[in-house]
């Protein structure tokens, strides 16, 4: 997990593997923050686009199907191929 140094991070270390903390400054904003900021637009466009009222209680149902259109975004061809795949293997 990638972070910046915030003392809010309590014990985050035994719940990730992984935990890298990075200082933000100008420069690390522009090079490392770059797409962070570009999915957060292209979330806010879709938001807008798509659903004209959006209420906090469904919020994090916006996100989840945000995300999941993110992650299968090049799928492409290979989609009814890993569907296949993901409705035999067992749980």
């Amino acid at each position: 997990m990638f972070s910046d140094k915030s003392t809010s991070y309590i014990d985050i270390a035994n719940l990730v593997e992984l935990h890298v903390t990075e200082k933000s400054n100008k420069e690390t904003t522009i090079e490392t923050l770059k797409w962070v900021h570009i999915l957060i637009s292209n979330a806010k466009r879709n938001f807008l686009g798509n659903y004209h009222k959006i209420k906090g209680k469904y919020l994090q149902l916006y996100l989840n199907e945000f995300v999941y259109k993110l992650n299968r975004r090049y799928f492409g061809e290979k989609l009814f191929d890993r569907l296949i795949v993901a409705s035999i293997m067992k749980p």
